[in-house]
């Protein structure tokens, strides 16, 4: 009987890891067919063969994008722009999701539902309204504008974010600060903001990456040829006449590089439960 409940778990198990492979081809076959594409020789731009790697596979393209290509001023733009909305975003969201779950005053729940309202509209919805603001600001075809289109849409679930990691903070370590004689803004940052590292780059990555893969908000403001991010340099390897498949795959791929990158660094902050055992009963 015991041999049997062996036997039968094994092949659970078995079944169990051929699924997951399974979804793990399935997830991967789409980033393997742009690998093919970008080392398809000049020639082959429009072939239709579902071959990995394609016959005279070459690095032509690759070698277009960073020679021949203003790829680095769209890359210095896109970091430029990405950066600034994590760091502002990152700035407004801790204070603003620390006071939302600390403080009680009237109309918070009116506020915080106001937040997550906000969310409900799709980012086209606001094109117009966006730009039109923008103009009267002096800010359209700015990379400043564009922060701050980016900022705006990205804060309210960042706040979101920071007061429910807020909320699992126990107040009595902010109450010990307070005993201890610190104010209460040196008792956020030196108790409270670091226990809150997982929500931290959380609410940093979420920024990044609005700031690096958004298309639509860019193409609105953005006229300027010097001022392309990167989705919008890409997006200029499409033109009437000529598709660079094989240039715009590669660009693909070196653009997923740096945000693989970061999130490889900043992969062991992304475990929350930092807090666990900081208060003892």
């Amino acid at each position: 009987m015991a041999r049997r409940r062996r036997v039968a778990k094994a092949w659970e198990m078995v079944w169990v890891h051929a699924l997951v492979w399974l979804l793990v081809l399935f997830a991967v076959f789409p980033v393997l067919q742009v690998v093919g594409i970008s080392l398809r020789p000049g020639d082959q731009l429009y072939s239709t063969e579902l071959r990995l790697i394609p016959a005279g596979a070459t690095l032509d393209a690759y070698r277009i994008m960073l020679t021949e290509k203003p790829f680095f001023l769209w890359l210095g733009n896109s970091l430029l722009v990405s950066l600034s909305t994590a760091l502002i975003g990152v700035a407004f969201a801790s204070l603003g999701g620390f006071a939302l779950s600390r403080a009680r005053f009237a109309g918070r729940g009116a506020v915080l539902q106001g937040i997550l309202m906000t969310q409900m509209f799709p980012a086209t919805m606001l094109l117009l309204p966006l730009y039109l603001l923008m103009r009267k600001l002096h800010l359209v075809d700015t990379l400043a504008g564009v922060v701050v289109a980016y900022v705006a849409t990205a804060l309210p679930f960042c706040i979101w974010t920071m007061k429910g990691y807020y909320d699992t903070i126990p107040a009595a370590l902010n109450e010990a600060a307070l005993i201890d004689g610190c104010t209460p803004l040196t008792a956020f940052f030196r108790v409270t903001l670091p226990l809150s590292a997982p929500a931290l780059v959380i609410t940093a990555l979420f920024s990044f990456m609005t700031g690096w893969s958004e298309f639509m908000v860019a193409r609105v403001l953005l006229a300027s040829q010097e001022l392309m991010t990167l989705p919008l340099g890409l997006e200029s390897l499409f033109t009437t006449y000529q598709t660079e498949w094989a240039n715009y795959a590669a660009g693909s791929l070196l653009v997923c590089l740096p945000v693989v990158a970061l999130f490889l660094a900043l992969n062991r902050f992304l475990v929350s439960g930092l807090t666990l055992g900081s208060v003892k009963g």
